[in-house]
């Protein structure tokens, strides 16, 4: 990437939150985590290339907690401890048209109905292997360190002690598929290592890179570590695309048509295939649980830089430059 079209993107970025920043204020229906009250105007937009380029607009240093965006890691490695067909027989990758806290399975497959939702990313903490809850969450951590490049990352204690006091609808459904059969042994240290995972707080900018290794085929390309073999990281963008934001899924694949998962905190990572990861917070909900702002800068990043997966090569503008007439560049 030239410094030119660098420069370009950090400047049509910079204009996205600025665009948005003062906005959708009625389109805010909550603010999920208590411990967010008052924190409503912080907002951050990052990117970071394949090719290591990073941008940044905005509070993108303040540190929230991945809640549901964990859930991709999760499953990342479920798949690669167990493989594709054996995840694939616990837990489906179909959306399932309610809340991600729904207490609803699929019933004719016996399983979840995808690892993006609270039950099947319980069952996907399930399958992580390890002998214990702590061992799977160091090994889960670890992951999520490769996928970030960030070698400090670790579960905020006191968020997880106030989420497993208030975790009676994961119990629930937790309860309820072990009577099913749909898990095995000790609910309460398998819930501990699915809302461990929620607990661990990123940086705008490190979630950014995340999704940035993702687009780059499992391979981290600030470190260049491998995070994930090539073949799952199709099957977890996949699910990303088809799963990825509630039960608001349909009509994001339509508007925005980028992979992505959200989280109650009100993060959003986006995958760009072969291209680069975008990441923003901004902790207002609309009814579904997902960051009424962040949905409103990935809209108008598919609508008015052409970034929709279906996207014709000729409407893509985002970071684009030509030439016209001569050496000069110009703005596309």
């Amino acid at each position: 990437m030239s410094d030119a079209e660098e420069a370009l993107v950090q400047e049509q970025l910079e204009q996205l939150l600025e665009h948005h920043a003062d906005e959708h204020e009625e389109d805010i229906v909550s603010i999920a985590l208590p411990a967010a009250e008052g924190e409503e105007d912080v907002f951050g937009l990052a990117g970071t290339s394949v090719d290591g380029t990073q941008w940044t607009v905005g509070d993108c240093e303040f540190r929230f907690p991945l809640q549901s965006i964990s859930k991709v890691v999760t499953y990342a490695l479920a798949l690669e401890d167990n493989g594709r067909e054996t995840t694939l027989r616990h837990v489906g990758v179909e959306p399932s048209g309610d809340p991600f806290n729904s207490i609803t399975f699929d019933d004719e497959h016996q399983r979840p109905h995808n690892p993006m939702v609270n039950a099947g990313a319980l069952v996907a903490a399930y399958l992580v292997h390890g002998d214990t809850a702590d061992e799977k969450v160091e090994r889960i951590l670890a992951r999520m360190r490769a996928f970030s490049g960030v070698a400090d990352l670790e579960v905020d204690q006191e968020l997880l002690a106030d989420q497993l006091a208030s975790a009676d609808r994961n119990l629930a459904i937790s309860y309820l598929m072990r009577s099913l059969g749909m898990l095995t042994g000790d609910i309460e240290e398998n819930l501990r290592v699915y809302l461990s995972m929620c607990s661990v707080r990123v940086t705008t900018c490190e979630l950014s890179a995340i999704g940035a290794t993702l687009a780059n085929g499992g391979l981290n390309p600030l470190t260049g570590a491998r995070a994930l073999s090539s073949g799952h990281v199709r099957d977890v963008v996949s699910v990303m695309m088809t799963c990825g934001m509630y039960d608001a899924v349909g009509e994001w694949a339509t508007d925005v048509g980028i992979p992505a998962k959200s989280g109650v905190s009100g993060g959003i990572v986006a995958v760009m295939p072969g291209r680069l990861g975008l990441a923003t917070f901004s902790p207002g909900l609309d009814e579904h649980g997902n960051s009424v702002r962040g949905q409103a800068v990935f809209r108008e990043l598919s609508l008015r830089y052409g970034l929709h997966m279906f996207a014709s090569p000729d409407q893509t503008r985002f970071g684009r430059l030509r030439r016209t007439g001569g050496p000069r560049l110009t703005r596309a």
